[in-house]
């Protein structure tokens, strides 16, 4: 049994293919359900201004989990002949959670295709953009730009709702899997922070990497360092840029730095493979709430099953997270 979600007023508790839901909780208060002992959430002060969901790393196209080009770890695992493709069943499976929800906007960020291609970009509209029309905003990933392909809105831009600003940055480079961020990028937050009434969440497709490493590589899987201390400068001189919200490791983390204090650097995991999620953020008037929700269809949860012994039986410890690192408070003052 796993305990998967906890909110202000809900938990979620995965045994297999049986999903148990307690909803109606009480929030900020300790609850023993199947075994686990949890605190709910606080709620934060206000009314619910709004709801809004992001997704990573859908990767359409795609016919093998578990591949690391260069490495050998398996095992791998792949869809049955006969069978919907994997990418095809985890994204619909996703795609009507997130709709049941009723969502104000969903947030797709990077790596729509696995080969860049426009065959790929099309089979994730047809999934995505015919379920939530203009309710959708998305951005293209590494793998999009590693294949000098340029699609989606372009990026930067900036998306309101209710009692908080949605930023945009795109961290891609073209011909490269890692990422980066130009002068225009940042001049165009800093003006956004500086003008912007509320809190303002930044998304982009890659995590940052962190000041606090002894370590500076040049060819950081993440934004590069120089980019990643510009940013997180920025984040720490404008106490209104709020968190820092990406994709690209396949993992559910969260980290906070010195110099920014409270604010969190986020990775969501992918939704093509365990644990298989969708994150929701509740924007009260006094605080955001992050939400990580496991794809609780059959389907989804035999396939995700299987694909938690990728990489030699790791990828279940690297990529789930702990449960802070799913499900926890923004402050929207500094």
């Amino acid at each position: 049994m796993e305990l998967t979600t906890v909110s202000d007023d809900l938990a979620v508790v995965h045994d297999g293919l049986d999903v148990r839901r307690y909803e109606g909780l009480e929030p900020d208060t300790v609850h023993e359900i199947d075994g686990f002992v949890l605190r709910t959430l606080p709620r934060p002060d206000g009314e619910l201004l709004c709801r809004f969901a992001t997704v990573n790393d859908v990767h359409f196209g795609e016919v093998e989990a578990g591949v690391i080009e260069g490495m050998d770890l398996g095992p791998t695992f792949s869809s049955a002949p006969g069978e919907e493709p994997y990418p095809e069943m985890m994204n619909r499976c996703a795609v009507d959670e997130m709709a049941a929800a009723a969502v104000d906007l969903v947030l797709v960020k990077g790596d729509l295709t696995s080969r860049g291609t426009m065959e790929e970009v099309q089979a994730f509209l047809d999934c995505y953009e015919v379920a939530f029309g203009d309710r959708l905003r998305w951005f293209r990933g590494n793998h999009e730009s590693y294949h000098n392909l340029s699609v989606g809105e372009p990026a930067p831009f900036a998306m309101g709702l209710p009692g908080v600003t949605l930023a945009v940055v795109d961290t891609s480079i073209d011909g490269r899997p890692n990422g980066g961020l130009d002068d225009a990028d940042l001049v165009w937050l800093k003006d956004l922070a500086e003008t912007a009434d509320g809190p303002v969440l930044v998304f982009g497709h890659h995590q940052c990497w962190s000041p606090e490493s002894n370590q500076r590589p040049a060819d950081y899987f993440g934004i590069r360092p120089d980019d990643s201390e510009r940013l997180i400068e920025l984040f720490a001189s404008h106490r209104n840029l709020r968190g820092y919200f990406a994709g690209h490791t396949h993992r559910n983390r969260v980290r906070r730095f010195g110099v920014t204090r409270d604010v969190p650097f986020v990775e969501v995991a992918s939704v093509k493979e365990f644990p298989g999620v969708w994150a929701e953020y509740k924007v009260y008037e006094g605080g955001i709430l992050q939400v990580v929700h496991r794809i609780s269809a059959p389907e989804a949860l035999t396939w995700t099953d299987k694909t938690r012994a990728m990489y030699a039986g790791m990828y279940d410890a690297y990529a789930r997270g702990e449960l802070s690192d799913r499900c926890f408070a923004i402050a929207t003052q500094g």
